[in-house]
């Protein structure tokens, strides 16, 4: 019996091998290996992409948090409101500036933060709102605008999952006073490797970022801000402008093939089927079914040579790692 991946290179890169090939040989003979053309190209590409005028590529979606946070000036004492449910690197971004993460239950029916819990969380102390579009579905972006507008709060979007959804025709990372995304391999669009960047239609953040990318140095030596070392790197820049090319129509596919496990999945009551909102649309990072017998379903596919993943089995709150934040299980029920 054929095994079913629960993800594969296979149909991807053979058709766009050689393109790469050119790319990586061109960055080869170019000498210019840091922050060169290559880096510079995609930056636009993925700029135009998300519908922004400003994109900052680095090292990858975690440093993109770190460096958004640390250009809207978030430290110690600071609080940051995100979804109870992501992954634990929108978490560790936030405690790697000092701030305290403040989670936030999601809807269950699109597993995405729920705009009308966050007020409720929100102390004198909150700063940043950081929607992480999980699975490949925008959050309710107009909502969420609503509360930070009103309590004078910065928005991060955390689109690692979700590169090419939009919300109201409009494209995730292009709500945020700046945002975030990475290009890990088994992303929508990957690298060979890790990458990521942060995109921003504000001038004055794009610059900071900038330096605060490469060691807080605008000019060699001299430095304004404590930085980081994290630059996207050439190599990685001309997989990815290669890549992007392709992104629309591998989400168009992917919309294809999440269409066809409606149809054929539909029929039985014991799945709860994932829910796209209908001002949104999803790229379906992942394809989320729900059923009691979660465990029992899962060592059925295996048998039949059919692999699948829980996303995720321990959220960030339950983790020894963020025992100092004092929650039990039951407290985010959902």
């Amino acid at each position: 019996m054929n095994k079913i991946n629960f993800f594969s290179f296979e149909y991807m890169h053979p058709p766009i091998r050689e393109e790469i090939i050119k790319k990586l040989i061109k960055v080869l003979d170019s000498n210019s290996y840091i922050l060169g053309e290559e880096v510079k190209q995609f930056e636009s590409q993925y700029a135009e992409f998300c519908q922004c005028k400003y994109c900052i590529g680095v090292g990858n979606g975690l440093d993109a948090l770190v460096i958004s946070l640390k250009t809207l000036g978030i430290g110690k004492g600071d609080e940051v409101i995100l979804p109870a449910n992501t992954y634990i690197a929108t978490f560790l971004a936030i405690s790697m500036v000092g701030a305290k993460p403040v989670p936030v239950e999601p809807r269950i029916e699109t597993y995405n933060i729920n705009p009308e819990k966050i007020e409720s969380e929100i102390t004198d102390k909150t700063k940043v709102i950081i929607p992480v579009h999980l699975y490949g579905q925008s959050c309710e972006m107009d909502a969420i605008i609503q509360v930070a507008l009103k309590h004078n709060l910065h928005i991060v979007e955390d689109n690692a999952q979700a590169q090419g959804a939009t919300y109201n025709g409009k494209k995730t990372s292009s709500f945020g006073n700046i945002n975030t995304t990475s290009f890990y391999p088994a992303k929508n669009i990957g690298a060979l490797g890790d990458a990521g960047a942060i995109t921003t239609n504000d001038r004055a953040l794009y610059e900071k970022a900038c330096i605060i990318r490469d060691y807080g140095s605008e000019k060699k030596y001299y430095n304004e801000f404590k930085g980081v070392n994290s630059r996207l790197d050439e190599l990685q820049a001309a997989v990815l402008s290669v890549k992007i090319k392709r992104l629309n129509d591998w989400n168009n596919k992917r919309q294809k093939i999440a269409q066809i496990y409606d149809e054929e999945l539909n029929s039985i009551p014991e799945i709860i089927l994932p829910k796209t909102l209908d001002n949104c649309t999803s790229v379906f990072h992942q394809y989320l079914i729900r059923i009691d017998k979660r465990d029992e379903l899962q060592g059925h596919l295996t048998k039949n040579n059919i692999r699948t993943l829980i996303h995720y089995p321990v959220p960030p709150y339950l983790q020894k790692a963020y025992n100092d934040l004092g929650y039990s299980k039951g407290d985010f029920p959902i």
